[in-house]
């Protein structure tokens, strides 16, 4: 038997001790989570299915000199992969935990990779494959960069073939929708109700949400909300409410099934709009051209009202990355990350820049950034409407005016205002979850926008972190529920498949109900009080209570997380139309008409003295923010990508060091204020040894990963390798060798 080794296992949850005789209707969201079922010793969620097991599994940890690991049971069921260990879990239970998945959970959409062992040889699983031999050694690479070893030398052959071809079936085989747990778990749950976490997020499922963002905005005036869709007859693409301008005509929308409408996202102060909006038809007959003109000669019109003449069309097709180059870049970013053990770790120091550089993932954040402040400095600066444009509007347009929302309006910088933009730009906006995580895993449009977005997002929290309500670990959190199957925000390409999807129907085929599916922003569902509070960010101050003009240190970046500056993709300009109706129709037609009209004049970007000007000045956190963008701005999310490599982590360093002495010298403040307030009297009041001795107490040498790296390894080489570390001499050597300078003196 193998050695107890230090990633440990989890304690088995205890089975609930009492029945409820509630309906379903009565019982409360936050009870959900404990009603499970225990099979064979195994705890099920409701809907949760045993589908194959093998015993006698060694789930194994490697460093550099040996390998040790625990025994127990590789489970899969319909919902994960976990592993029960046999001998009980430590006593230190982590500080913050998942009461939905654990640390030896593998939900099966988040397995990535699984590789077969084989005379410490590794080959790629594929489905369909048969097995010509059954593995030593099962290796599983999992979306949130975990990577779990498994020997099943020890267990019975026929246990140990129904195991790895069941998962891979479960888990590399393309499915159908209604096969994914999310439809299992919520048959099986108790009825869902709404909580107040819930109530305070708007969902934009009904028309008072949109009116309500509207007068938010102040673009009550010049946008109104249609429900023409509200059955889906004008497209199944678009949401049953979004809104227009105006002065756009009903009839408009059903002309291309709501392609070519500028559909709104979001109005500055004063007054300038952000739209987005999906690309026409590519037709190549003369006549669809000459239809098209004059739908969009239409359209315009109805943008250039007062007080907003001008508009400028930003095709996000032509001056951003496309999917497959999104898809390219992560699939090499994330290798840097997938490490087996210590060894490979540091084989790979060497050459980490390189490797970096050649994924190019951070230089598509980068693009990202950048274009969002070019569309803000026509917003805010020159104060014109921005239309962005996209084949479909639910990619990069997601991407982009979400950034620029964020950027220019402090509430969506709020927990609730940011979870708000979500459900508004991507869930409702049409964001393809479905494809783009290949949930079904079909391989068809996958590509991780959404996570490009949230990186992006974090590299903001990063470099001003008092101007955000969450934290970093909110955003880790948030990633990860991308792929826990529980919860329907992140599994529907569109609200038509949704309601589609949601309906019941009886033996007959007709319609008895409708399944009320999980939100993820009920955050209750998955996290207790105390693990809650870690979502929050403790630093952040109401606008209330903060000067307005204060003028923020610039963050330190950790270089050795970032890359020099690179020279970003160039960017195509487009210019101001104001004459009608060539330079609109020739931006949305693009080479397809361009010898029916003549070229408009180009206005020069302003975007580089609007960034320069704005980083000269004091910075309002809750006003207008700009990234910075050049050379080692652009970092990696550390605490996402690097929290299960123990080499990585720094103990009692990082971010999270400092931010604890933050707030334990916060604590002591307001412990000496509520002492003057007790004894006014006293000019000097004396604290007591043992108070000021429990205040030291809190302070714990924590890593820079926390709360998810519960360990760390020491290790004597060092985080950045300035040579390769299998020439530098053994330790044996360097203790035994006589110093070369002889006597040092005294220092």
């Amino acid at each position: 038997m193998l050695g107890l080794g230090s990633g440990g296992a989890a304690k088995s949850p205890k089975q609930p001790s009492f029945v409820s005789y509630l309906t379903p209707e009565e019982i409360d969201v936050k009870e959900k989570a404990e009603q499970a079922v225990k099979v064979d010793d195994v705890l099920l969620l409701p809907g949760e299915m045993l589908l194959c097991e093998a015993n006698n599994v060694f789930k194994i940890t490697q460093d550099e000199t040996s390998q040790r690991g625990v025994c127990g049971r590789l489970i899969c069921t319909n919902f994960k992969i976990t592993f029960i260990c046999e001998e009980g879990a430590e006593d230190n239970a982590p500080e913050f935990k998942n009461k939905i998945v654990g640390e030896n959970d593998i939900t099966l959409q988040c397995v990535d990779q699984l590789y077969a062992v084989y005379d410490d040889k590794k080959k790629v699983l594929i489905s369909g494959a048969p097995l010509k031999k059954y593995p030593e050694r099962l290796v599983i690479y999992c979306k949130d960069f975990r990577v779990f070893h498994f020997c099943l030398s020890y267990a019975k052959e026929d246990e140990v073939n129904r195991i790895v071809n069941g998962i891979i079936h479960h888990t590399l085989s393309p499915k159908r929708l209604k096969l994914i747990f999310l439809f299992s778990y919520t048959e099986s749950a108790p009825y869902y109700k709404a909580t107040s976490a819930k109530d305070t997020t708007a969902l934009f499922e009904k028309p008072k949400d949109w009116r309500m963002e509207l007068d938010r905005t102040k673009g009550n005036l010049f946008y109104k909300v249609l429900s023409i869709n509200e059955a889906y007859k004008v497209s199944e693409r678009l949401p049953p409410y979004f809104v227009v301008p105006a002065s756009l005509q009903e009839e408009s929308v059903y002309k291309f099934q709501g392609r070519g409408i500028p559909i709104w996202c979001w109005s500055a102060q004063h007054g300038a709009a952000l739209f987005k909006m999906a690309s026409l038809p590519k037709e190549v007959d003369d006549s669809s051209i000459q239809e098209q003109r004059a739908f969009l000669d239409s359209v315009e019109k109805t943008l250039h009202k007062p007080p907003y003449e001008e508009v400028r069309i930003e095709d996000l097709s032509v001056t951003l990355p496309s999917l497959s180059e999104i898809q390219v870049a992560y699939t090499r970013f994330r290798q840097l990350f997938l490490v087996d053990n210590s060894t490979d770790f540091w084989d790979t120091d060497s050459k980490w820049f390189s490797l970096l550089s050649t994924s190019n993932w951070l230089e598509i954040i980068r693009q990202c950034l950048k274009k969002s402040i070019e569309v803000i400095e026509y917003l805010e600066n020159q104060r014109i409407n921005v239309v962005l444009k996209e084949d479909t509007a639910s990619d990069f347009c997601c991407v982009i005016s979400s950034l620029v929302q964020i950027m220019m309006d402090p509430h969506y910088r709020t927990r609730h205002g940011f979870q708000s933009l979500i459900q508004k730009e991507w869930v409702v906006g049409g964001h393809s979850f479905l494809d783009r995580c290949n949930h079904l895993r079909n391989n068809d449009g996958e590509a991780p926008v959404f996570l490009l977005f949230l990186d992006c997002v974090w590299q903001l929290v990063h470099q001003y972190p008092l101007a955000f309500e969450f934290s970093e670990t909110y955003l880790t959190v948030l990633s990860d529920s991308i792929n826990i199957p529980i919860f329907s925000t992140f599994f529907f390409n569109s609200a038509y498949q949704k309601d589609a999807h949601k309906r019941v129907e009886d033996s007959s085929g007709r319609q008895s109900g409708s399944l009320s599916f999980y939100s993820v922003w009920d955050w209750s569902v998955q996290f207790d009080l105390k693990a809650l509070t870690l979502l929050s960010n403790p630093l952040y101050v109401e606008k209330s209570k903060q000067e307005k003009s204060r003028k923020g240190a610039r963050s330190k970046h950790h270089r050795q997380l970032s890359l020099p500056l690179t020279q970003s993709k160039a960017s195509s300009k487009r210019g101001f139309f104001k004459e009608e109706p060539g330079p609109f129709i020739k931006s949305l037609l693009g080479k397809r008409i361009s010898k029916l009209i003549s070229a408009s004049d180009e206005v020069p970007n302003n975007y580089r003295v609007f960034y320069e000007n704005w980083h000269r000045k004091p910075i309002d956190f809750h006003g207008l923010i700009l990234p910075h963008t050049e050379g080692p701005d652009i970092c990696i999310w550390a605490q996402r990508h690097l929290r299960w490599i123990p080499e990585a982590q720094v103990l009692g360093g990082g971010n999270v060091a400092a931010t604890q002495r933050v707030l334990e010298l916060l604590d002591e403040i307001q412990s000496l204020k509520n002492e003057l307030k007790e004894r006014p009297t006293f000019p000097y009041p004396i604290s007591k040894e043992n108070d000021v001795d429990s205040r030291r107490k809190k302070s714990v040498r924590r890593s820079s990963l926390f709360p998810f790296a519960q360990f760390h390894v020491n290790c004597i080489r060092p985080s950045i390798s300035t040579t390769t570390w299998r020439s530098w001499e053994a330790e044996d050597d360097l203790v035994n060798r006589d110093d070369e300078d002889g006597d040092l003196g005294i220092i």
